[in-house]
């Protein structure tokens, strides 16, 4: 019986054992198998070799791109200098044609002094060196004087009686039976009293308007006419002088007013 009782009991340890065997080997592979599935052959830990040469590839990459950036740059450089000189030609183009445009401008200032000066003396009235022509067109004396000056002469400057005689019997001709003012190139704005040309000229021949004297024996009139008042009379109101087209007598007038004006041209 005790024999019998050993040996049952070995076989059942040894039944144990080998049940505890076969769990380990169980949890054994439980625990390698998914290592061995996952990465049946683990890559080997990089050597500092390995790492010099990743280091030595990225700065080779860099360089490489740090040459093409070269590149670019270079081809930028010398798309600017083109567009430099490029440039730089319009500007003298431009300049080239804002100088002809100005010549042009130039020519036609000359051509159209030169036509007002022959339109003056084959239109108006030629007086030895000087050819003076009406117009009709209202303006003040300066804006007469612009226009005069443009058109190659000047507002006329009679200098003497030869040339005061001779401008009377053409307005007076042109404009009868009306009496108009007409501007001349005569003021005082300067200083008062002292009448010049508009080319700068002291005037030394006058012709102002002197009211008539009363007839002998005749009663004075309580209260003369305004125009027969002697002139000039204007002060500093009026500082330009106009002409009458019925006797060429000089008026002071205000040099705002419009007015007819005569332009002298030289011949």
């Amino acid at each position: 019986m005790g024999s019998n009782d050993s040996l049952a009991g070995n076989s059942k340890g040894e039944e144990v054992l080998g049940t505890k065997e076969t769990q380990g080997e169980e949890e054994e592979e439980e625990t390698t198998s998914p290592i061995s599935s996952s990465n049946p052959f683990p890559s080997p830990s990089p050597t500092p070799e390995d790492t010099i040469s990743y280091i030595l590839g990225r700065l080779s990459g860099l360089d490489a791109g740090l040459h093409q950036l070269h590149i670019r740059l270079h081809t930028l450089d010398t798309r600017v200098v083109q567009l430099t000189q490029g440039l730089r030609q319009l500007r003298d183009a431009t300049s080239d044609t804002h100088d002809s445009v100005q010549a042009l401008k130039e020519a036609q200032v000359r051509a159209e002094q030169e036509h007002g000066r022959l339109e003056g003396c084959l239109k108006g009235m030629r007086l030895g060196h000087k050819c003076f022509l009406l117009s009709r067109d209202f303006e003040t004396q300066e804006a007469a004087q612009a226009r005069c000056k443009a058109r190659g002469g000047n507002l006329a400057q009679p200098a003497d009686r030869q040339q005061m005689d001779a401008l009377g019997r053409y307005l007076r001709a042109s404009l009868a039976p009306y009496n108009w003012p007409v501007w001349l190139g005569v003021n005082d704005r300067r200083s008062e009293g002292l009448y010049l040309f508009e080319n700068g000229q002291r005037v030394s021949f006058f012709a102002w308007h002197r009211a008539p004297s009363p007839e002998p024996g005749a009663h004075p009139s309580a209260a003369s006419h305004p125009l027969s008042l002697d002139q000039p009379n204007g002060g500093v109101l009026e500082n330009c002088v106009a002409q009458a087209s019925d006797d060429g007598s000089w008026w002071d007038h205000d040099c705002e007013r419009r007015l007819y004006f005569v332009c002298e041209y030289p011949f």
